[in-house]
Parts: structure tokens; C-alpha cells; sequence
């Protein structure tokens, strides 16, 4: 470890990594060079905003048997969002990069070679990159999930290279299974390698992470108390939790709101609408596999049919994001998956997750046509997806390529009236009814079958006379026929058995 004195304020800096060139100082923000021998002032540092997630400098986890601790982080803000990048250090001296963006959680380390340099590897060109399309790296396909420009918005700790106002990011990300690669081709048109796993905050057995109530007052400390927010352009509330969305959208005037910034600002003005009261409310509560979640956002969406469906975007602090679905065909639960197919192309018939195969249902084009609360992306009416959906069972995935993301999401049935037990009175749904002859005509057309065969066996049986004088016989049996199929309907239509 050297320890040096900020050039601004005289306060101890650390850099614990001999592979740090820059740290930020804890007490008044400057960002410090390590430069040989010396240090050099960089300026001021913009502070991170403190959002949901509950990774903190000085936490420490294990990777495989190797141990490390969270010495510095970056956080980036993209036309979408924003996201951070935690800088570990090992206990060997080796250096990773835990990407934190929006409950799913990424460990990747710089891609040093095994036998090939970095630039022997066929990667392709960022400006040509799209989400959804397969490429191959170092002789394997992997599927693009995001393509993005961002601008580092904050600093923390100790970091590899300079950042500071005015650095921005370009990166892409690629899934492979469970394996993980990004590009970053922020420096050069020729990328620095990224290798890596999909991973969860159990898995690495992370310590001395943030509980509930630090992650609240922190967040309040940076944003003030926006627990309910009066939207700037009509005044109606607006509920959401603080340090958890980015974005808001007012349920009166659809004025869209950036709450990831120390004041609440407008970005885009809407129009005031009629909505529908939801089934479930902005800011209702369950406790569900004993975790508290609430519901922070509520967002329709219509396919190319015209076929509406609502999805309810729910929040918890350990579990993170999920969302419930409510269709024609009822309600589902569905989670982000951190795993996805390990061969897949658009248009391909089935895939394999977790050695289980899903044979293709449906594929479609879908926007967004309503949306309300809070959300951890800037959603707007008129965003549009392409969604394929797979299914095994009573399980389903979904893929969803937008212009610049990808993402896989699980989803299994959820009984209405487990909605009600989680939610009581903040639930105004109801069991689907039964489709019995009351609500569909001729459910039941046991007699009309009965008739169907009878008239096909008088014809068997008039076949010859009805070949050699059919002008004289088809008006008996036409008659004959429906003496026979409208009694028939008649007692289907009122058979209530």
C-alpha cells in the first residue's frame, strides 16, 4: 500500500494496487495522479448519487477461493440509465471489475492471452455492432447485448486509469451462456478485452455490504426526501423510492422526470391523460418469499396486433428488480435472466438454458403505450421492442432487442389469489371467470353433434338416388337435414348441463 497527502487538502490518500494511477480523496473530492515519484491535483471529482445498490468501498467477497476488496468505483450514464463499475483488488495483487447495473451484477478481469495477444482476436468494429446479431470471438459466437455510449457522472476511491469530467465510455457487451465478454473501445478503435461470468452478491459471499436502512439515508442525504415528488409540470404526486429509479413518469401528464440527479429535473413534458386505475397500486407492498418488495412502476404495452397487456415493475432491496405481467391469460412473474442461451439466432425454432429446452411460441413487435411511477431506465410511450418467446412447461422466456440492448427474462404463472394474500386490499384484481354457456354461446354442442352424424348417414344412404335424380331428391333430404339441426341447436342452446 503507499499512502500519499491529497495536494489539495493535505488528507491521506491510499492506493492500495500498484496498478492505481488515480484515486479520489475521500474528504474533499480531489482527484490525485499518482505520477512516479509524485502527485498531481486533477481537479474535483464529481461525487457518485448514491442510488440502490448495496456495494460500498471496503466491502470484500471471494471469487472461487481468491479474496478481494472493493477499492474504488465508477459510475456511468447512458441515454438509457446509468450503471456502476466497482474496481476489486485481490489478495494476489490481480485487479477486476464488478459491473452493478440494476440488480445484475458482472465480474470481468482484462483478457491478458492464453498462448494469443488481444490483438490476434478477430473482434469486430464498435460502429458496426448490433444488439441481438451473433459474432465471433476467438473462434466462438457470442450474441451483443448492449451497445452504448456513456459519460462517467462520478468517481470513488482508487481507479487503474484517469477519469474525470469530460471521460466518456464506449463499450459493448456480449453473452455467451453464463460467460460474459466486454469490449471497451474507449480509447482506441481497437478494444481492450473483457472476460468474464455472470455472477450474484451470494455467490461471491460478499461482506460488509450496505443494509436497508444505509442504503435509505444515503440516499436521502444525496437527493432529499423525494419520497413524493409533486411533478414539476402539473402537480399531481408521484410515488417512488429514493435512491432506487432514475426516471419518473407522472400518472397524470406523462411529464417524464430525472431523479437520478441531487434535484429532480424535467426531461420531456407529456400530456395530461385519463388513465385506468391499475390492479395493483403505485407503492403497494407484499412480503413474498420473505422479502419485502413494492411496486414502483406500472407500464403498458401493445403487440402489432393491437393486443394490450400491463406489466407492474416491483422492487426489492436484497432481491432487486422483478416484474408481474397481467394478460388476457392471467398473471406471471418474471425476473431478469443472468444466464442465457448458449447458441441462439433470431428466427431459431428452440433453445437450451440450464440443460432444459424451450420450443418457440410466439414472435412479435411491441411499444410501450402507457407507463406511470418509477423506473431504473428512462422509458417512454412509443418505445419499441422485438420480443421472441420460448416456452417449456409452464415456464417461458422472452428475449427483447431494442436499438441497444438485449435481454433474456423468465416467467412463470402466478394464481390471482396469491396476488390477493400478497397485496390484500392493494390488489383490486379478480379470478378470471369460468367460460361456461352463460358467457359463450353453444358451449356445449352435444345434440348438433348428434345431428351432424345422423345427416351424414342419411346422405351415405340416399348417395345412389341423389346420383341418378338429383333434381328430384336433394330438396326431401335438404329438408330432412335441417329438421333434423335446428331442433338440435335449439336444445344445445338452452342445455345448461
Amino acid at each position: 500500500m503507499q499512502i500519499v497527502s491529497c495536494p489539495s487538502c493535505g488528507a491521506e490518500v491510499k492506493f492500495r494496487s500498484h496498478a492505481s494511477v488515480m484515486a479520489v480523496c475521500e474528504f474533499c473530492g480531489t482527484s490525485v495522479l499518482k505520477d512516479a515519484d509524485s502527485v498531481k491535483d486533477l481537479g474535483k471529482m464529481s461525487s457518485v448519487l448514491e442510488d440502490y445498490s448495496p456495494i460500498q468501498i471496503g466491502a470484500s467477497g471471494v471469487l472461487g477461493k481468491r479474496q478481494f476488496n472493493v477499492v474504488g468505483r465508477i459510475q456511468l450514464r447512458y441515454s438509457a440509465g446509468m450503471w456502476n463499475e466497482w474496481y476489486l483488488l485481490f489478495d494476489d495483487g490481480a485487479t477486476s471489475w464488478l459491473g452493478d447495473s440494476s440488480g445484475i451484477y458482472t465480474i470481468t478481469a482484462e483478457y491478458k492471452g492464453n498462448g494469443i495477444t488481444p490483438h490476434e482476436i478477430n473482434v469486430p468494429e464498435f460502429e458496426r455492432l448490433r444488439p441481438g446479431a451473433s459474432y465471433g470471438i476467438n473462434g466462438a459466437p457470442y450474441i451483443a447485448a448492449e451497445v452504448r455510449v456513456a459519460d462517467c457522472i462520478g468517481g470513488q476511491g482508487e481507479l487503474p486509469f484517469k477519469v474525470g469530467e469530460g471521460y466518456q465510455s464506449k463499450v459493448a457487451d456480449f453473452r455467451r451462456g453464463a460467460e460474459f465478454i466486454t469490449l471497451d473501445y474507449s480509447d482506441s478503435p481497437r478494444p481492450v478485452i473483457y472476460t468474464g461470468a455472470a455472477v450474484t452478491l451470494d455467490s461471491l459471499r460478499m461482506q460488509l455490504l450496505r443494509d436497508d436502512d444505509a442504503i435509505q439515508r444515503s440516499a436521502r442525504r444525496y437527493r432529499g426526501k423525494l419520497d413524493a415528488l409533486d411533478c414539476p409540470s402539473c402537480g399531481s404526486a408521484i410515488k417512488y423510492l429514493p435512491g432506487v429509479t432514475t426516471t419518473l413518469v407522472c400518472p397524470a401528464c406523462q411529464t417524464k422526470i430525472d431523479a437520478a440527479s441531487p434535484e429532480a429535473i424535467v426531461l420531456a413534458a407529456g400530456e395530461r391523460v385519463t388513465a385506468a386505475r391499475p390492479t395493483i397500486d403505485l407503492g403497494a407492498t407484499a412480503n413474498i418469499n420473505k422479502q419485502d418488495f413494492t411496486i414502483i412502476g406500472m407500464m403498458r404495452r401493445m403487440d402489432d396486433e393491437g393486443t394490450e397487456w400491463t406489466e407492474y415493475l416491483m422492487y426489492g432491496a436484497r432481491a432487486g428488480f422483478s416484474w408481474l405481467v397481467e394478460t388476457d391469460e392471467g398473471w406471471s412473474g418474471a425476473t431478469v435472466m443472468s444466464e442465457w442461451p448458449v447458441v441462439y439466432a433470431p428466427g431459431q425454432q428452440s433453445v437450451a438454458v440450464e440443460n432444459a429446452q424451450y420450443e418457440r411460441l410466439y414472435d412479435y413487435g411491441s411499444h410501450v403505450t402507457f407507463a406511470a411511477g418509477a423506473f431504473n431506465w428512462r422509458v417512454a410511450v412509443g418505445d419499441r421492442t422485438h420480443v421472441e418467446e420460448f416456452q417449456a412447461g409452464q415456464i417461458r422466456l422472452a428475449c427483447e432487442t431494442s436499438d441497444q440492448e438485449m435481454t433474456w427474462s423468465r416467467s412463470a404463472p402466478v394464481a390471482v389469489d396469491q396476488l390477493k394474500a400478497w397485496f390484500g386490499e392493494q390488489f383490486h384484481g379478480r379470478a378470471t371467470p369460468a367460460k361456461t354457456a352463460d358467457n359463450k354461446p353453444f358451449v356445449n354442442n352435444r345434440y348438433r353433434n348428434a345431428a351432424k352424424y345422423i345427416i351424414g348417414f342419411m346422405l351415405v344412404i340416399n348417395a345412389i338416388p341423389l346420383l341418378t335424380n338429383f333434381s328430384g331428391t336433394w330438396f326431401m333430404n335438404a329438408i330432412g337435414a335441417l329438421a333434423i339441426y335446428l331442433p338440435a341447436t335449439f336444445l344445445d342452446s338452452n342445455d345448461k348441463s
